[in-house]
């Protein structure tokens, strides 16, 4: 590491990038409600390797909606959200696990593929019918934990399952934000069982929590001229585009 200034392991022009990823990522949740671990996860493993971005997408996500809690805490499903919370903590742990034993490089894979996966349904308006009942949400919780775990991108699952139910969109957004924050905080406090948090984890997130809550406030405040559709637009290009450059370097590495 001679002849180049060094922080928390990352090089001074790799912590510019990762500021500037975060502070887009955390724009886009704070205007459109979803997209902040996808975003940082995506972006930051170009740089650094997934064992280490998603327990710090985990920590960010946290902060992200503790912010957001306080205004959307009325329009909460709590009946919904209880039962989406008890099936993702018992996928959490296994998708932990995976991060853990799965290699850098299809680690990159697997998350690139999810986030592109998960971004083409969101694009295209992909629905699921037959969504009634506790069998849909448990299993949607499931799989969220799961991906939570593994690839901190599990938000984009509940994405798709809000989308294709018929609620008020204000009470999805708020449901969405609460879910974010307890599977973010739970899959955190299993990452740190696991010794994946690590003092240079902790201290890149210390560093990106300015940026993050700069983002935030701004995207939340609504500061943007574009209207939310071609804002989240704009969201899902730069997830896809991000999903790709990661593919492309785990496939060329």
């Amino acid at each position: 590491m001679t002849g180049e200034a060094y922080f928390a392991g990352l090089s001074l022009g790799a912590i510019v990038y990762c500021c500037a990823a975060v502070f887009v990522a955390a724009l886009v949740r704070g205007y459109s409600g979803f997209g902040l671990s996808a975003l940082i996860v995506t972006s930051l493993a170009l740089v650094i390797p997934p064992v280490e971005v998603v327990p710090l997408a985990m920590m960010l996500e946290v902060l992200a909606s503790i912010t957001m809690l306080r205004q959307v805490w009325r329009e909460i499903a709590w009946r919904e959200t209880v039962l989406l919370l008890a099936a993702a903590f018992v996928g959490t742990p296994f998708g932990v696990w995976l991060l853990t034993v799965l290699s850098v490089d299809v680690m990159r894979i697997v998350i690139s593929l999810v986030v592109l996966a998960a971004s083409l349904g969101i694009w295209f308006g992909l629905k699921f019918r037959n969504l009634k009942g506790r069998g849909p949400l448990v299993g949607t919780g499931l799989l969220s934990g799961l991906i939570q775990g593994s690839a901190g991108v599990g938000g984009l699952v509940l994405v798709l399952y809000f989308l294709s139910v018929s609620a008020p969109a204000m009470v999805l957004r708020s449901t969405m934000i609460l879910c974010l924050l307890c599977v973010g905080a739970f899959s955190l406090a299993v990452a740190a069982y696991n010794e994946l948090v690590t003092f240079e984890v902790l201290l890149r997130g210390g560093v990106l929590a300015l940026p993050l809550v700069l983002g935030n406030a701004l995207g939340n405040h609504r500061f943007l001229a574009t209207s939310p559709q071609s804002f989240r637009r704009f969201a899902l290009v730069l997830l896809m585009s991000l999903s790709l450059l990661g593919l492309g370097r785990a496939v060329l590495a």
